[in-house]
């Protein structure tokens, strides 16, 4: 039976048992959690009795306080703990939460700063990290899943943001078997590294957009992963932006605003469009592009940030909504992504004052050179009946993770190219710990194509029969993390580490 078919009957058996379960290949789940989310063809209670609050003003992060005196020190601390959140009328929900918020309080420091943040793990019976998602730190103060933080336990991470690393990252859990459950519960934060001196006007503003997804029963509490979820990747019934649905912002017209955006989803993909407002592109994951790139919409993989620039010309509401994208789909349930309204602003008919114009070069990122190693990454799935009934996992060159095994040995300053095949059934997003690297060629169907700008990323989407071809060097020694940022694939197999040495 072809592979696809195979799965879709295979789903639709266990969607039809009262006591599904599946075998993971993971050392340790065994056993699949039930299946409660009618929104995706499972049977269940769904949260379309609850409604929603929109249109309530887009709130700012708020700024995680800075305990340090001394200058060039930014000392705080941060409690990943249970909490509630009201995100419909007269509800409570049970969330995780840092510092009592989700989204959690946003870090901005500068380049050449010393950070030191103590973090609390308060999450009864879990272990628990922080990953400092796409941030040059050392490998013992990344949050790889080999660090725990036990409940009830503190430690303190400490690392310095070096020269050219101003760009915006984020921060979350990357616990051992927990981080798809951590997350989808509320664990996000945002890290702002801001230059010494920035070329983009401060008339542009500059706002945070991160996007998360909320699934919720009726009673108003956060119901456990489903089969479809573990396939699929976790999505939510609702987009918000900045812990919101539906958030409104003001703005004069002519103005330019400078938006952040943040895919902080489990596994929600997100094309995107402002309609007729124009947007450029001025940075990507690592930060600034060398030159600003006008683009119609943009794609927005989970993990990946992008740096916008939008231009309101026309008096009247501008929605932030969503496009169509096609990212491949297992089993029954396919949610309908597209024509979602995410924000909207309303421009004035009064202009406001004159916007400065953005500049023609935002900054030179030099080309990585010639690669000295080689390597392939094939993405794959497997689904099939063993002795514990359905067996799935998701690989990388045939192997599932194994947290005591070291898949590949590199190198510090050494330059290699790295060919990431997706063979598998879906879109899978890519990222590397502890660095950034240049995409060079995207190869499917047997064309090749270049991407449309030099940039720093650290997470790439990799597309269903697609080749993407990247160049990178690990700078600091240690053992870092790679795999697919669909959190779900990471649990269940799709993740390896590779240890770098001097």
């Amino acid at each position: 039976m072809h592979r696809r078919t195979f799965l879709m009957a295979g789903l639709a058996t266990l969607a039809a048992g009262s006591q599904a379960s599946a075998q993971m290949k993971m050392d340790d789940m065994n056993a699949m959690p039930g299946m409660d989310h009618s929104a995706h063809g499972m049977p269940g209670k769904s949260s379309a009795s609850l409604t929603l609050k929109q249109g309530e003003a887009l709130r700012d992060l708020p700024r995680l306080a800075d305990e340090s005196a001394e200058a060039g020190l930014f000392r705080a601390r941060l409690t990943a703990a249970p909490a509630t959140a009201r995100f419909a009328d007269g509800v409570e929900t049970p969330v995780l939460a840092y510092n009592g918020m989700t989204p959690g309080p946003l870090i901005e420091a500068f380049e050449g700063d010393r950070i030191e943040i103590d973090f609390s793990n308060d999450i009864p019976g879990e272990d628990s990290t922080i990953h400092w998602h796409g941030m040059p730190v050392p490998a013992d103060q990344d949050g790889n899943p080999m660090d725990p933080v036990i409940a009830g336990a503190t430690r303190r991470y400490a690392f310095d943001l070096p020269a050219g690393s101003a760009a915006s990252y984020w921060f979350h859990p990357h616990p051992h078997g927990k981080t798809a459950e951590q997350a989808y519960r509320g664990l996000a934060g945002i890290f702002l590294v801001k230059p010494k001196a920035d070329p983009v006007p401060t008339a542009y503003g500059d706002t945070v957009l991160v996007f998360t997804d909320l699934r919720l029963a009726a009673d108003g509490s956060i119901p456990e992963n489903s089969m479809m979820d573990l396939m699929n990747g976790r999505v939510g019934d609702h987009i918000l932006v900045n812990g919101q649905k539906n958030p409104a912002l003001d703005v004069p017209l002519g103005a330019k605003r400078r938006f952040r955006l943040f895919n902080a989803t489990n596994a929600r993909f997100l094309k995107l469009s402002f309609g007729a407002a124009t947007m450029t592109v001025i940075g990507t994951d690592g930060g600034l592009l060398e030159a600003p790139v006008a683009v119609g919409d943009v794609l927005l993989a989970p993990a990946e940030r992008l740096e916008l620039v939008v231009s309101f010309e026309r008096p009247g509401e501008v929605k932030l909504e969503t496009l169509a994208y096609e990212r491949g789909w297992m089993g029954p349930g396919k949610p309908d992504d597209s024509g979602l309204t995410l924000l909207t602003v309303n421009v004035a008919s009064e202009a406001g004052e004159p916007m400065p114009p953005l500049p023609e070069k935002l900054r030179t990122i030099a080309a990585l050179g010639n690669a000295t190693v080689n390597r392939r990454f094939v993405f794959t799935e497997k689904m099939g009946m063993g002795a514990n009934g359905m067996e799935m996992g998701f690989f990388i060159n045939d192997v599932a993770f194994d947290m005591k095994r070291v898949d590949v040995t590199a190198r510090v300053g050494e330059v290699e190219l790295w060919e990431v095949i997706n063979k598998a059934d879906m879109d899978h997003p890519f990222h590397v710990h502890g660095t950034q690297f240049q995409v060079i060629e995207h190869e499917r169907d047997g064309k090749v194509s270049p991407p449309a700008y030099r940039a720093w990323k650290d997470t790439v989407n990799v597309a269903r029969g697609e080749t993407v071809r990247l160049l990178l060097k690990q700078d600091l020694p240690g053992q870092r993390m790679y795999h697919c940022h669909i959190l779900e694939h990471e649990q269940l197999g799709m993740m390896g580490i590779v240890d770098v040495t001097v």
